[in-house]
């Protein structure tokens, strides 16, 4: 089968024939139809300090996906030959404390599809089973690619409680614009999107954003306090990952308001907790994934709706063998999610 991998520690990738893969007991093999491109795909793609401590190589790179089942494991009962599938990408033991206490997501010994075992930048993958969500019919392949991710930004807004109050993103990357949309379609008073790419803050307010903040031209901490009248955000979420956003980010936070931090820090970060988190009586909240299947089945529930419409989110489609043009893009930090048909 055709496939993207990644077997030098090196900027790029490899885009080549690998052997059908082969299915496990407790597996789905799959055909994948869509997989799109994701910020820990890029730093792959670039091996940087964040992918080396991480990945062994070679590696099959690749885990926002949707599919169809082409064969079952003789173990799985709840899944067949023709069902579409998306992919959740935490791959949990099923024993731990977390994994038997409703905190899949973040088992002690999770592994993640795409960086600690083979992904799906293919003909063909494998997914556990417990990793499968059934599609609903009207959900299309390319919008089940981008559950995963949308999920995160569902997860993100559950933490906190988003109807009526003044909510301030940091990133208007699919993810931020997914929270965006979440907090809308929560009651939010108003959403506030901040980045730093106009095609991005365009691309926000055409999904629905109230207000957006280009932090290039202008002191995002003077301009929040105008717009609140000196009131302060409600809800701080930092999407950026940015260490030098960080505390901007909750000085728009009013006292006693939530923060949620989403974005991953490539190092440790300085953060004036005193000002910002203990004298406000700040709510910290750190999110990552999707809680399994509670997100996932909120993060469904929205887009049957009617009431949001993901789907200009995704801006740019490739093949997979013109990922060279697809990662630069993606580099670029100008655009919606890019997908990779296959």
């Amino acid at each position: 089968m055709k496939a993207l991998i990644k077997d030098k520690p090196t900027r790029g990738a490899n885009f080549t024939d690998l052997p059908f893969p082969k299915i496990g007991e407790n597996d789905l093999l799959v055909r994948v139809q869509a997989a799109a491109i994701c910020g820990t795909d890029i730093h792959i793609y670039q091996w940087n300090e964040y992918a080396a401590s991480r990945i062994e190589l070679p590696l099959l790179f690749g885990h926002e996906y949707s599919a169809e089942v082409v064969e079952v494991g003789k173990n799985v009962t709840n899944f067949k030959k023709g069902d579409r599938v998306a992919a959740e990408t935490h791959v949990p033991c099923g024993h731990c404390f977390q994994c038997t206490t409703g905190l899949q997501h973040i088992c002690k010994d999770m592994k993640i599809l795409g960086v600690h075992v083979d992904g799906a930048f293919s003909e063909y993958s494998i997914l556990p089973a417990v990793c499968a969500w059934k599609l609903d019919p009207s959900i299309s392949y390319e919008i089940g690619a981008t559950m995963e991710p949308f999920g995160i930004g569902v997860h993100a807004m559950s933490k906190t409680k988003p109807a009526g109050k003044k909510v301030i993103v940091f990133g208007c990357g699919p993810i931020g614009i997914y929270a965006q949309m979440a907090a809308k379609l929560s009651g939010a008073e108003y959403v506030i999107g901040v980045d730093i790419t106009k095609e991005r803050l365009d691309l926000a307010r055409k999904m629905g954003t109230d207000i957006v903040l280009n932090a290039k031209d202008i002191n995002v901490v003077e301009e929040v306090n105008k717009i609140t009248k000196g009131f302060g955000t409600d809800i701080v979420v930092e999407l950026t990952g940015n260490k030098a956003v960080l505390n901007d980010a909750t000085k728009t936070l009013r006292r006693g308001g939530d923060i949620v931090l989403v974005g991953l820090f490539a190092s440790p970060v300085e953060w004036d907790l005193v000002n910002n988190v203990i004298y406000k009586e700040a709510n910290v909240f750190g999110v990552t994934g999707r809680i399994m299947w509670d997100t996932w089945w909120t993060a469904q529930s929205m887009l049957l709706s009617g009431k949001m419409d993901v789907n200009p989110v995704i801006t740019h489609r490739f093949n997979l063998k013109d990922y060279d043009k697809a990662f630069q893009l993606a580099e670029s930090a100008t655009t919606g999610k890019i997908i990779f048909e296959i």
